[in-house]
C-alpha cells in the first residue's frame, strides 16, 4: 500500500518506511458507560481488521478509555495529540468528553470523526477536525417530541435529565418542542440510585409520558422506581440508553420507546455488514458500531490513497462524499453529517427491537 510510502537510500534506492500509522479509539471501554463503548470499539476494529487484510502496511487501532467522563479526556486528548502517527480519532463517544477534549485535537490539527457524540453545540466551536458521523440533537430532539405527539399520542409529558452535557442539552430541545404539554421538569445526577423526589415529582403531575435525558445506567434503575411509584405511562428514552445492559430493568422497561440517529442492523444496507461483525465477535452489532466502522473506513479510505499525515488527512476527510454503510458520508463546513436519519426502537419481549423510522 502506498501509505507505507518510501525513503531514499544512500545509493539512491528505496527501502520501506516503518508502519507505524494508528487510528485511535476515544471513548468508554471501563467504567459505567463501558456497554456503549464496546460496540463502537469493535465497529472500528472490524473496519482496520477487514482493511489490514490485503495491507502491506498494517494501521493499529489503539483505544483511549476515557470511561465517558469529560474529567479524563484533556489528558487522554493530549497523549493523542503528541503522537503523531496517530492519524484519525474514532471518537470522542460522548458529548462531555468531546467538549473537554476538542480544543485540544484542533490545536493539534488531529482529525476526529464521532460515531455517537449528539450535542449540537459540538460543532460550533469552530473545530476544523470535528466531525460526527451520525444526526445531532437538534434533529433527535425534535424527532422524539414528534414521537410522542403523534404516535404516543401522550397529552402530557414529564421531563427530566441527568444534567450531563448529552442529556440536558437533548432534554431541553424535547422540552421546547414539546412547549405547553410538558407537565413538569426534573434533573437528576448520574450516579444517582434513589429517584424517590423525581418519582413523586411525576405522580403529583399525572403525565402520560415520561422522557429521559441521559444514559443507561440511570436509566435502568429510574425505570423501576417509576413503575414502582405508580407510573403506568410511556417512558421514552434516546440513544444514551439503546443498549442491552438498560433490559436488566426487566418487566419495568417493557414498552420503553427509544429514539436513536443510527441505522437498525436490520436495515438491508448494513446486512453484510451486521453478518460480519457477528462472525467477528460472537455478538449482534450494538449501537454506533455501524456509525464506528463507517468512520474508520473513511480514515482507512484515506491511508489507503497514501495519506501519512494529519494535514492531509483532514482535508481528505473534509472533501469526502461516498456512500457508506449507514449513510452517504459526507460533511457540511462545521463538521455535520450531510444525510441524517432518526429512527425509533422499541422494547418488547425483553429485547430493543426497531419500530420505524421518525419522519
Amino acid at each position: 500500500m502506498t501509505a507505507c510510502g518510501t525513503t531514499e537510500d544512500s545509493e539512491g534506492g528505496s527501502s520501506d518506511a516503518a508502519c507505524d500509522l494508528k487510528l485511535a479509539f476515544f471513548g468508554p471501554e471501563t467504567g459505567p458507560a463501558a456497554g456503549l463503548g464496546k460496540p463502537i470499539i469493535q465497529g472500528a476494529q472490524l473496519a482496520v481488521d477487514q482493511y489490514n487484510e490485503d495491507a502491506d502496511c498494517e494501521v493499529e487501532l489503539t483505544i483511549s478509555d476515557s470511561q465517558g467522563s469529560p474529567d479524563e479526556a484533556p489528558s487522554l486528548a493530549t497523549q493523542l495529540a503528541g503522537d503523531e502517527s496517530v492519524i484519525g480519532v474514532v471518537g470522542p463517544a460522548f458529548s462531555g468528553e468531546s467538549a473537554a477534549a476538542g480544543p485540544i485535537f484542533a490545536e493539534a490539527g488531529l482529525p476526529t470523526i464521532s460515531p455517537s457524540a449528539t450535542n449540537p453545540a459540538l460543532s460550533t466551536n469552530g473545530w476544523d477536525t470535528f466531525h460526527r458521523a451520525l444526526g445531532n440533537d437538534a434533529t433527535q430532539g425534535p424527532a422524539a417530541a414528534k414521537y410522542i405527539q403523534d404516535v404516543v399520542q401522550a397529552k402530557s409529558t414529564f421531563v427530566i435529565d441527568d444534567a450531563s452535557e448529552y442529556g440536558a442539552g437533548l432534554a431541553e430541545i424535547v422540552a421546547d418542542t414539546l412547549g405547553d404539554s410538558v407537565a413538569g421538569t426534573d434533573t437528576i445526577q448520574a450516579g444517582q440510585t434513589d429517584f424517590s423526589a423525581t418519582v413523586t415529582k411525576v405522580k403529583s403531575d399525572k403525565p402520560d409520558a415520561v422522557f429521559f435525558g441521559g444514559y443507561y445506567a440511570e436509566a435502568t434503575i429510574l425505570v423501576g422506581q417509576l413503575r414502582d411509584g405508580g407510573f403506568d405511562g410511556v417512558f421514552v428514552v434516546a440513544d444514551g440508553v439503546k443498549d442491552p445492559a438498560y433490559l436488566d430493568a426487566g418487566k419495568a422497561a417493557e414498552g420503553t420507546i427509544i429514539t436513536c440517529p443510527c441505522i437498525p442492523d436490520t436495515d438491508p444496507a448494513v446486512a453484510e455488514f451486521a453478518s460480519a461483525y457477528e462472525d467477528e465477535f460472537g455478538e449482534a452489532a450494538g449501537t454506533y458500531a455501524a456509525e464506528a466502522y463507517d468512520a474508520a473506513s473513511i480514515f482507512l479510505a484515506g491511508i489507503g490513497e497514501g495519506i501519512d499525515n494529519r494535514e492531509d488527512m483532514l482535508a481528505f476527510v473534509n472533501d469526502y462524499d461516498e456512500p457508506g454503510i449507514t449513510k452517504q458520508l459526507t460533511f457540511d463546513e462545521t463538521g455535520e453529517p450531510s444525510d441524517v436519519h432518526v429512527y425509533a426502537y422499541t422494547v418488547k419481549d425483553g429485547a430493543i427491537v426497531a419500530d420505524s423510522e421518525i419522519k
